[in-house]
């Protein structure tokens, strides 16, 4: 059978692929979005229920990309006729005289997002059951909130299929070959279009290495937990209880996040923001619990309406670049070739402007942003994660 046709093939179907592949059918652009597992599934790093979506950052470029995200976020809300966020406010605490946390503040005072500097006499009154570390400063960014991550995927495919969009899931890519027309063969069919974006998330590697490229992308299994309240009710939605990060804990290296309760009944999602190495395909067998250990001495130190041990245990990966920062960019040497990677951890609510991006490299157009920051050129520089 000769090969199907289409202007623009996406590989990966989670959040950055399937806005990549939601524009695209928008400019009217015949799109194929592949999926190596059958959808929805679990074994990537765009599924669950909630994700965290703010503006606080220590770059203007992502405050920026930001303000766009919202809009978009809303926008798809209003095609889908489903609610995809939900208001909470952001919890920000780390040391008041640390670098992250002074470079955050005075970012988003900056770029005049709408924050509440949090005194320390006032603190306990304002966010009931969570001590405050001792040296450690907070502010609570207004506009923050939840964003409902599976039923955001969804309504991204539905639309895209609304526009003419075609998704094929449950083919894993065996080959790539570049070209003027990029062909992609799967186990069940070989597919050609003008151009290719590749999003796979923790397999981008995988995929780059039929075109000839490796990117230095760290696998790691991130254990998401959540704690039971002793009181029911204490750190939920209801009760009008933020989102927060808390930046540079004494127990550890990296931040560590919460979600109020919400998505299990009297259960508080908080994970450590890394993980253990792991390769994709064999997750499973990555047994390491120190992130969970990490977290529990934190709950016991500063949350103590949760019990310090998790009640639930899932799993998701985070694909790591050495500095944090994402790739968005052509390949080096097939421009009708583009690469979404490295998401990092704090890729989802970015999902409506980096698909944006990604089809605007795609089809040749300038992009909306200055994407220096997210070349594949660059890996020198080493700074802390973003949530």
């Amino acid at each position: 059978m000769a090969p199907e046709e289409y202007d623009c093939i996406v590989i990966g179907a989670g959040i950055q692929g399937s806005f990549t592949a939601y524009h695209l059918a928008k400019h009217k652009k015949s799109t194929l979005l592949l999926e190596q597992f059958a959808l929805p599934h679990t074994r990537g790093s765009s599924h669950g229920q909630s994700r965290i979506i703010r503006k606080s950052y220590n770059e203007d470029v992502y405050i920026h990309m930001m303000e766009e995200s919202y809009e978009l976020w809303s926008l798809l809300e209003r095609e889908a006729g489903v609610a995809l966020h939900r208001h909470t406010g952001l919890l920000v605490m780390g040391p008041e005289n640390g670098k992250d946390f002074q470079c955050i503040k005075g970012s988003v005072e900056k770029n005049k997002i709408p924050v509440v500097e949090l005194q320390r006499h006032e603190f306990s009154q304002r966010i009931p059951n969570v001590n405050l570390t001792e040296g450690d400063a907070a502010f609570v960014e207004n506009t923050a909130g939840i964003l409902y991550a599976d039923r955001a995927i969804r309504a991204a495919q539905m639309i895209f299929q609304q526009h003419g969009g075609v998704i094929k899931d449950g083919q894993k890519v065996l080959q790539i070959e570049p070209g003027s027309m990029v062909t992609v063969s799967t186990g069940s069919g070989v597919y050609r279009a003008k151009s290719l974006v590749i999003t796979a998330g923790p397999w981008a590697n995988t995929l780059l290495k039929h075109v000839g490229l490796q990117l230095p992308l760290k696998v790691v299994k991130i254990n998401v937990c959540y704690w039971k309240e002793k009181v029911p009710g204490s750190y939920s939605l209801k009760n009008h209880f933020p989102c927060f990060i808390q930046l540079q804990p004494k127990e550890a290296e990296y931040d560590i996040y919460g979600i109020p309760s919400n998505e299990y009944p009297g259960l508080m999602k908080v994970c450590y923001h890394m993980g253990s190495e792991t390769d994709p395909n064999e997750r499973d067998k990555q047994m390491d619990k120190s992130d969970v250990d990490i977290v529990s001495r934190y709950i016991s130190r500063c949350f103590p309406g949760l019990e310090p041990e998790p009640a639930v245990v899932e799993s998701c990966l985070y694909t790591v670049t050495p500095d944090h920062h994402f790739v968005l960019d052509h390949h080096p040497t097939f421009n009708n070739i583009v690469i979404g990677a490295g998401f990092s951890g704090h890729g989802f609510k970015f999902g409506p402007i980096v698909g944006k991006m990604l089809s605007e490299l795609s089809m040749g157009q300038k992009p909306s942003y200055d994407l220096s920051l997210f070349s594949t050129g660059r890996f020198h520089t080493h700074s802390r994660p973003n949530l």
